[in-house]
């Protein structure tokens, strides 16, 4: 009988609408060292903001996503707000954007940028 395997969960679920604009964005830069960087910074109407950002090198203590040929990193900062959450992408009459749905988040704003703890 083998040993169970151990299971780590991923920092974020990254949705194939997410995957597919990152994928067209790299693209369109022309760079396939970019990876998708998201983050949590203070401030924000609900205490802290999320944020989207394209980086070439992942720092030593990133957590790393790997899907379908597109990285997305977490910084260690950010780590403990986004375990759990995950990034779409939503295209609609408002525009579109990256969004994070959050177990995590006790309230979001009305746009859905910023959230409370």
């Amino acid at each position: 009988m083998s040993a169970p395997e151990t299971f780590t969960p991923e920092p974020l679920v990254v949705t194939e609408s997410a995957l597919r604009k990152v994928r067209n964005l790299i693209e369109e830069e022309a760079n396939d060292d970019l990876k998708l960087r998201v983050f949590v910074t203070g401030g924000g109407c609900s205490g802290f903001q999320y944020g989207f950002t394209f980086d070439e090198l992942a720092a030593e203590d990133d957590a790393v996503v790997e899907k379908d040929g597109v990285t997305v990193l977490v910084d260690v900062m950010s780590y403990p707000y986004l375990m759990g959450a995950t990034v779409d992408y939503e295209e609609g009459l408002a525009g579109s954007k990256f969004v994070v749905q959050n177990p995590n988040a006790d309230s979001t704003c009305g746009c859905g940028s910023s959230f409370s703890i």
